[in-house]
């Protein structure tokens, strides 16, 4: 099993949650999301391991048996060209649970006009494989959800 951490502090809800089809319907794959907190934070790791891809408004991270973990900040933030996110890190760092890896402001994000909504998602996983998602009031660092990697 491999506990993935919340990579912000907000409330974790289920993926129909997030307004975007592609994450709503896990077409990525299973997971939850983090309605954040508004005001500046870092999002962190929610696994430990090597950063696969560290765009300024998302990340992998691939644990050392080869599962990786997709954060997403915000929807459609990929338009803002990262204005307003500063990476913390760069691919190929390898990195422990919890290692802040982009500093951002929700609050900014959805003055945008975009959700802040934070998917993180189980890549290449079973449906199946994530249980356990939180609800509710969740800290960065809290559990989100569980991995069962071997199926």
């Amino acid at each position: 099993m491999l506990t993935v951490l919340s990579p912000v502090p907000g409330t974790a809800v289920g993926l129909a949650q997030v307004p975007d089809p592609v994450f709503a319907q896990a077409m990525v794959g299973p997971g939850a999301a983090v309605e954040p907190v508004r005001g500046p934070m870092e999002a962190a790791a929610p696994i430990g391991g090597t950063i696969l891809k560290l765009h300024a408004h998302a990340f992998v991270v691939v644990a050392p048996e080869g599962h990786g973990v997709l954060v997403h900040l915000g929807i459609d933030t990929v338009k803002l060209d990262g204005a307003g996110f500063t990476k913390l890190a760069a691919e190929g760092d390898r990195v422990e649970a919890g290692t802040p890896l982009i500093r951002w402001d929700p609050a900014a994000v959805e003055a945008g006009g975009l959700s802040p909504i934070v998917p993180v998602i189980a890549l290449d996983a079973a449906a199946a494989a994530v249980t356990g998602a939180a609800e509710g009031p969740i800290a960065a660092g809290g559990p989100l959800f569980t991995w069962a990697v071997g199926t």
